[in-house]
């Protein structure tokens, strides 16, 4: 049986550095799937799409709203073609009923230790038009390592820089934060993998700088220390959302390989700046992840953060306008105040106003969004700043000796040797 997988390609933010990261969801999806089923794999961020005439099964993997309309795009030419589609993926939870119009079958939930059955009801042409397993998780033991062998690796680089890999050390998420669709999704559960699982996972990716995706690590003091002195061995170097600020925590951060940290910045407190030093204090560097647009903003609000940002020497900053993604806390309050602009999901990427801010115009909002990225990035532009990040694990790698140098093609190596 040939399955091809498709994780569809999505508007990328203008202002952002281009590159792109190889996709955690497919490849987890992936694990899932018994070993006799052949895989395709297309990237459409990297790769060309072409449907492959041999495929039985296209298998559709969507994780953002930007991206489901491009996805139902390419489930529509598929079914003209005869072929069955199935879709999975964060996304095709958040617009279940959407995609229902475009699929034959719509899988809700995590696929480990379920897809063996889904795939012999498509052989016995019984394929169910949805697979209800919401909130209904299995076994984070059974969660196997990922088949990242199914990506073009060599597609994932950044001036010759092999990006991070992707891994994760627990699903789901107590917190309920405003913005977030992760309460909806995995009910406020935090669900940590066993550890020997990840150390095998981790020790399998031959990268050595990883990204670990978890919603935050810093939700069970015990089993982050756990984690931390589990990978310290493995000299991996690598990054994350957001870990305790407790001095304990941090120290065992830095010594398990930790290389920087994303710090949500919600305001110009004092407790932020505490955070933001304690990790620089540690020679860890900071990206901050700054949410423009809130009920308290307005221009004057922006610029004073703006300011903040480059006064405790940010090293990187990604600014994103507000947007009320379905199934999330802001999109229930905008809804009941009548202050969502329209459903055009292909615009909701974070860098477009799709509703109406309230103590500023639209057309405010967005130009301050402009003007957040020039003024933070104005001294040095936003690729200088990223080198500058791969800069200090360049030099972790050294002081402990696991850096490797650059693999060129042959072409490029030819091109570096001429006199």
């Amino acid at each position: 049986m040939k399955i091809q997988l498709i994780y569809p390609k999505w508007p990328k933010l203008k202002n952002q550095p281009e590159f792109n990261l190889p996709p955690h969801g497919p490849v987890c999806f992936a694990a899932t799937l018994p070993s006799d089923v052949e895989i395709a794999f297309c990237d459409e961020n990297v790769d060309d799409l072409q449907i492959a005439d041999d495929a039985d099964l296209i298998c559709m993997s969507v994780m953002l709203s930007c991206q489901i309309p491009r996805a139902w795009e390419i489930a529509d030419h598929c079914r003209a073609m005869g072929k069955t589609v199935l879709f999975g993926g964060i996304a095709s939870m958040l617009h279940y009923e959407e995609t229902l119009e475009h699929a034959d079958s719509v899988f809700l939930g995590e696929t480990e230790g379920r897809m063996e059955d889904v795939l012999k009801d498509f052989r016995e042409g019984r394929l169910q038009k949805t697979y209800n397993f919401f909130h209904d998780f299995p076994d984070t033991r059974l969660i196997g390592t990922a088949r990242r062998d199914i990506l073009h690796r060599e597609r994932y680089t950044f001036r010759g820089l092999q990006m991070v890999d992707l891994v994760h050390a627990s699903r789901g998420c107590h917190f309920n934060c405003f913005p977030c669709c992760t309460p909806y999704l995995g009910g406020r559960r935090f669900r940590p993998r066993p550890f020997d699982n990840v150390v095998r996972e981790m020790e399998s990716i031959e990268n050595n700088r990883l990204f670990i995706v978890d919603n935050s690590l810093a939700q069970d003091d015990e089993w982050e220390k756990g984690l931390f002195k589990a990978i310290a061995p493995l000299k991996k170097k690598w990054v994350s959302h957001p870990i305790k600020d407790i001095d304990e925590i941090l120290d065992l951060a830095v010594k398990a390989g930790c290389w920087y940290v994303y710090q949500a910045i919600i305001d110009t407190s004092d407790h932020i700046r505490s955070r933001i030093m304690r990790l620089k204090e540690r020679g860890l560097g900071v990206e901050g992840t700054v949410i423009l647009g809130m009920d308290d903003h307005d221009e004057d609000y922006i610029k004073r953060l703006v300011d903040f940002l480059i006064e405790v020497e940010l090293d990187m900053a990604e600014f994103t306008i507000l947007t009320p993604f379905p199934h999330t806390p802001i999109r229930q309050q905008l809804a009941e105040e009548g202050r969502i602009l329209h459903n055009d999901w292909k615009r909701y990427t974070g860098a477009e106003v799709v509703y109406k801010p309230a103590k500023m115009s639209i057309d405010s909002l967005q130009e301050m969004f402009e003007y957040a990225w020039n003024t933070f990035y104005a001294d040095f532009s936003k690729e200088v700043k990223m080198g500058k990040m791969y800069y200090k694990v360049v030099e972790k790698e050294m002081l402990d000796g696991t850096y490797r140098s650059p693999r060129l093609d042959p072409q490029r190596r030819r091109r570096n040797n001429k006199p």
